[in-house]
């Protein structure tokens, strides 16, 4: 039998998973199929959510402790039953080793990675909403305290980071890396129509856009990608949290994106070594390496990324291509690019590898120091009035008539854009023009908020030169108070 080179014998990793929505639960699920893993303590907003993920797992509801502070926490761990709760603080004394922050939740989720630092847990940081904005000085804090945190495998950031690290270590050239969106485009060309996520739409004349043609220049690609994403206009092809996740891979790599909202095009997989190549091989790409995301279109009997990863590389050697050709790799029709995929993302199902990384070697999935490339913005996507409160609703958290962009990243000051998550929930104090970014001086900033701390503390760190002129922010040391633990992924 095979023994992985993580399974080294050694105790199981003891695990708090925060959030009990789809990637928790996953997680809680399938954790009881590892030895590796001990998973007893599950927060929620909803304890009975957090408690029915464990009668999933298999645990006798009779052994499930609600606990509500640290004494009677520590009664239940002792006792060998496992824990519910809605609030971090009543179990952050126990002797974990990792917290799974799922909350997806922006400031609860940065008041949680916080306080895990501090007590001298690792994270496991699957709330990308938080690493958009703070994930660098986060990480910086858990160094500082000997801890690790990390984007979590089985999520895309963490995947495609991977993916770019191995590339770059076998020495590919890297022209493109990225992610396809979580919904494919699926193409009926009986019906004519277009399906993404439960939705179907008409698209008549899309027929005549699917096969793309050999030997078109860059602006032939661009005029062709333009008429697929006009004829399927009812479906959203812009989504935040995909250039959030992008934010973060540029943040652990350096990679940057080729522009701001990215060039999303609908494309086939034969085709995405034809597009994200240079506009001087006939691409899309203005600079390369770039980050871009597609839209997986296909018929309903082909192939999904499945909303992975992929790389797209240059090919040197034609002849070393051209066998891999044959033996069916994406490689474009010129044989001087290939897409090289990763076609999975499993969510909780595959997050140990992160945890094992962690706790068993001391590293991240990931990069042990990322630095702030690149800002996550807000942009306004149509007139927002004063008072305008920036709720942030749904799977995503995303705000109603806010758009995002990828710009470099730069201190916060009452001119800058604001990170679109920090942006999030609050109120504005003054209206904002459609196309306009919402900046800093925009919105009441709640003082207290750690997430706002968290980013005046990663500014300072890795912009002091840029801030000199001005009054640096406060890097007191701060102590986090979780609130119950907010609604879950």
């Amino acid at each position: 039998m095979h023994i992985s080179h993580y399974l080294d014998g050694g105790d199981p990793i003891r695990c708090c998973v925060i959030g009990a929505g789809g990637f928790g639960r996953s997680f809680v699920v399938h954790a009881r199929r590892l030895t590796s893993i001990d998973t007893r303590i599950v927060l929620d907003l909803d304890p009975a959510l957090a408690a029915s993920a464990l009668i999933d797992a298999g645990i006798e509801p009779g052994r499930i402790r609600h606990c509500r502070t640290p004494a009677e926490a520590r009664r239940a761990w002792d006792g060998g039953d496992w824990i519910v709760g809605d609030r971090l603080e009543a179990v952050i004394e126990l002797p974990l080793d990792v917290v799974i922050e799922a909350t997806g939740h922006p400031e609860a989720g940065a008041r949680h990675a916080a306080l895990a630092i501090e007590a001298g847990h690792h994270v496991a940081l699957v709330t990308k909403e938080v690493d958009s904005v703070v994930g660098p000085g986060l990480a910086a804090m858990a160094r500082k305290r000997g801890c690790v945190i990390s984007p979590v495998d089985g999520d895309q950031p963490a995947l495609a980071i991977g993916l770019i690290s191995w590339a770059e270590t076998v020495g590919l050239e890297i022209l493109a890396a990225g992610k396809s969106s979580e919904y494919d485009f699926v193409f009926d060309p009986m019906a004519e129509t277009l399906t993404s996520n439960g939705r179907r739409i008409d698209v008549p004349g899309f027929g005549e856009r699917w096969d793309l043609p050999a030997g078109l220049d860059s602006e032939g690609h661009h005029q062709w990608v333009a008429d697929r994403a006009r004829i399927a206009g009812a479906l959203p092809q812009h989504a935040v949290p995909d250039l959030c996740e992008m934010a973060i891979v540029a943040n652990a790599t350096g990679l940057m994106p080729d522009r701001p909202a990215l060039h999303y095009p609908i494309a086939r997989l034969g085709e995405i070594a034809e597009l994200f190549v240079p506009t001087t091989q006939g691409g899309l790409l203005t600079r390369t390496p770039a980050l871009e995301v597609f839209h997986c279109l296909r018929r309903p009997d082909e192939f999904s990324l499945a909303g992975g990863v992929f790389v797209v590389v240059r090919g040197h050697d034609r002849a070393s291509w051209q066998m891999l050709a044959e033996k069916g790799h994406l490689i474009s029709r010129r044989g001087d690019s290939a897409m090289l995929p990763l076609p999975r993302h499993l969510l909780g199902l595959e997050a140990a590898t992160t945890l094992l990384e962690m706790v068993r070697r001391g590293v991240p999935s990931s990069v042990s120091q990322p630095r702030p490339h690149v800002d996550l913005i807000a942009m306004a996507a149509s007139d927002l009035a004063e008072g305008t409160t920036l709720t942030a609703h749904g799977h995503h958290h995303s705000i109603d008539r806010v758009s995002s962009a990828l710009v470099p990243a730069s201190p916060l000051g009452d001119d800058a854009a604001l990170p679109y998550y920090l942006a999030a929930n609050r109120v504005l104090i003054r209206p904002v023009r459609a196309g306009e970014p919402i900046r800093l001086r925009d919105v009441a900033i709640d003082e207290s908020s750690c997430l706002w701390k968290l980013r005046q503390r990663q500014d300072a760190l890795f912009f002091a030169a840029a801030m000199s002129s001005t009054a640096a922010p406060s890097t007191a040391a701060t102590s986090f108070t979780p609130d119950p633990v907010e609604n879950p992924r």
